[in-house]
């Protein structure tokens, strides 16, 4: 595997780490506070100023026009990642940290199937094909395995 594709699958690898953990750090913080949605809050409002500390200390920020250009639908994200984290927050404690990242995985698995099938938001098009199918399949049944146990 050369660098090029090493370092960001290395990354990723790590992202999805650090997203397993945060599911059972939001929650407990959602049993302290007794909110699940207040948690995520919480969980957000500080991502947001380590974003803003981070950016303010590169000295960069888009210009107005920049961000005027941007379609519409790409201000949804932080909407889509509300919805996760909530919603992550809530389904730990009850299915545990392996049964909810096993059915994210799925989740995202078929998303992805379908909006790289239609090219959405400017993806290049990539049919459905059986390997893909199979891909989702498998998860599939990690899931399933995940919780007979």
């Amino acid at each position: 595997m050369n660098l090029s594709i090493l370092l960001p699958f290395l990354g990723i690898v790590a992202g999805g780490a650090m997203l397993a953990a945060q599911a059972p750090v939001n929650a407990a913080l959602a049993r302290v506070l007794g909110d699940p949605l207040q948690a995520a809050c919480l969980s957000f409002g500080i991502g947001f100023l380590v974003l803003c500390i981070i950016s303010v200390a590169r000295g960069e920020w888009p210009a107005g026009s920049v961000l005027a250009a941007a379609p519409w639908w790409s201000w949804l994200g932080g909407v889509l990642g509300a919805f996760y984290v909530a919603v992550v927050i809530w389904g730990v404690p009850q299915l545990g940290a392996v049964s909810t990242i096993a059915a994210l995985v799925f989740g995202q698995l078929i998303a992805a199937l379908v909006l790289d099938a239609i090219g959405a938001f400017g993806l290049p098009v990539h049919a459905i094909s059986w390997q893909r199918l199979l891909a989702a399949a498998l998860i599939f049944a990690g899931l399933v395995l995940s919780r007979s146990g």
